[in-house]
């Protein structure tokens, strides 16, 4: 059950010029769908990615930071679902350049074009074999309308298939940006067991796609938090086929620049609050905006706190308006605030007012805005111009179910 997401539809997401997706059925594990997603690019597409700083990163983004460092471009990914290939030492990244180049063979490229992908149970020798066996049949299947399949086929406990996509006229010409994602649970930056693939038509330079793929990031799966845990295989990652008739944009004071980045953050925005909405187990989605910061970073760490905290979360899933839990992980967050300017609202209600119980505040108003499945946190902190916001879910008993059982 998800919070105001539905799957889209396969016509909804809109096909990039130079893509085309197929997937197929590996039987990674005992389920019976696609498990195994193979994209294929034009010549001269590139890439740029941003990966987890978890230091047991999986062998598939330690290969994947490889190829792309080698600045060869990329002709293919491939992602299995249900097993994580991390934790795995040597012979995990073995496997993950096993599969590279049986990629490689079916595309007619190197093996170094090939950026694998991961995600599913830890620790677990990956079964190259299996995977394998089933790039044919995910080869057979490649189409540009395939978004909805691949994103289907790398889902695990995600509940739907997430996608989106955006048009936008740049330069005189229509340029598509089309991104999917996965991510339930295990997501908190950096980045947030999520993975997520977009790609433009648009021509851009290499170095200014690395750059704007990390800007991307930080405002949208970096604002994304369900339970705090950085998982070890967390990427995201941007290609550029360079198929829309536009002279290429190389430089970040270029004019067409701005509709391009806007598409490209509406895309991963859209992504990334999927993910939240389908946090396992969640009942409602949060947003936490804190404002009047010294600085981005301060505003961030006091909406994390808040976010992070189990009690806060219990509370919102109980309807249950105990915000003292609140005002504790705002100081706990903020240990130099001074509490005398801090402020909160619920939504539209005022909580505290200058560090203490707002005077107009009454226990119904907040429990009437927790009832709801959409809520917004805003915190004045008093002390500065910047902000920040971030988006959680509630914690529920479902959450420790599907933790429980994740490997039965």
């Amino acid at each position: 059950m998800t919070v105001r997401y539905a799957a889209p539809h396969a016509y909804e997401l809109l096909p990039v010029a130079g893509v085309a997706l197929g997937a197929a059925a590996a039987r990674i594990k005992s389920w019976q769908r696609n498990d195994l997603l193979v994209a294929v690019f034009d010549p001269g597409t590139i890439a740029a990615g941003v990966f987890t700083k978890n230091r047991f990163c999986a062998a598939p983004v330690i290969v994947c930071r490889r190829h792309l460092a080698d600045g060869a471009g990329v002709r293919a990914i491939v992602v299995n679902a249900g097993n994580a290939n991390a934790g795995t030492g040597e012979s995990g990244i073995a496997a993950a350049e096993s599969t590279c180049a049986a990629v490689a063979a079916l595309v007619g490229c190197e093996p170094r074009e090939v950026l694998p992908f991961s995600t599913g149970v830890i620790m677990e020798p990956l079964p190259v074999d299996k995977i394998v066996a089933a790039l044919p049949a995910a080869h057979a299947t490649l189409a540009a309308h395939g978004w909805l399949a691949g994103a289907s086929a790398i889902m695990t406990t995600d509940t739907v298939p997430k996608g989106a996509s955006r048009r936008v006229v740049v330069g005189g010409a229509t340029v598509t940006v089309t991104g999917i994602a996965k991510g339930a649970g295990m997501i908190h930056p950096d980045m947030a067991t999520m993975l997520s693939f977009m790609a433009t038509d648009a021509p851009i330079e290499a170095r200014l796609l690395a750059s704007l793929a990390r800007e991307i990031a930080d405002v949208s799966f970096n604002c994304a938090t369900i339970d705090g845990d950085t998982s070890t295989n967390d990427s995201f990652v941007v290609a550029a086929t360079g198929k829309a008739p536009i002279d290429a944009i190389t430089r970040g004071d270029d004019p067409r620049l701005p509709p391009l980045r806007a598409a490209l953050e509406e895309v991963a925005v859209s992504l990334a609050q999927a993910i939240v909405r389908d946090g396992e187990g969640a009942t409602k989605f949060i947003t936490i905006r804190v404002e009047g910061g010294r600085d981005a970073d301060e505003c961030r760490r006091v909406a994390f706190g808040i976010a992070h905290s189990p009690l806060v979360k219990t509370a919102f899933f109980a309807s249950d308006p105990n915000l003292g839990r609140i005002v504790c992980a705002i100081g706990n967050a903020g240990p130099d605030l001074d509490p005398s300017r801090v402020s909160f609202w619920l939504d539209d209600v005022q909580v505290v007012d200058h560090g203490a119980r707002a005077a107009g505040y009454a226990e119904a108003d907040g429990q009437r805005v927790m009832k709801g499945d959409e809520i917004a946190i805003r915190v004045a902190l008093g002390r500065g111009a910047a902000s920040a916001t971030v988006w959680t879910c509630d914690l529920s008993h479902d959450y420790v179910t599907i933790n429980a059982d994740y490997r039965t």
